[in-house]
């Protein structure tokens, strides 16, 4: 049973991962004018997926806004001149 529980908790968890990552790539597209795909591009070449990926859970829980400025720095600190 334990097992069950937990299997069914990783799933939440990696699908609610998933789907803030998805939502705020889209806004962050959004935000900034510029294509889903050329959006996530850039996100990756500057560290910001990387960013997203591991800190998600605290941004998820904080207004868009700051969490699209948060990005926004994260790559401009790695070279994004967007």
């Amino acid at each position: 049973m334990e097992k069950v529980i937990a299997e069914k908790t990783l799933d939440r968890e990696a699908s609610n991962k998933i789907s803030f990552i998805t939502y705020i790539i889209t806004e962050f597209a959004l935000a900034y004018k510029m294509p889903m795909p050329e959006a996530y591009r850039y996100l990756k070449k500057y560290g910001g997926l990387d960013y997203l990926y591991d800190h998600w859970w605290a941004l998820h829980t904080d207004n868009k806004f700051y969490a699209l400025q948060d990005l926004y720095e994260v790559c401009y600190e790695n070279g994004g001149l967007r």
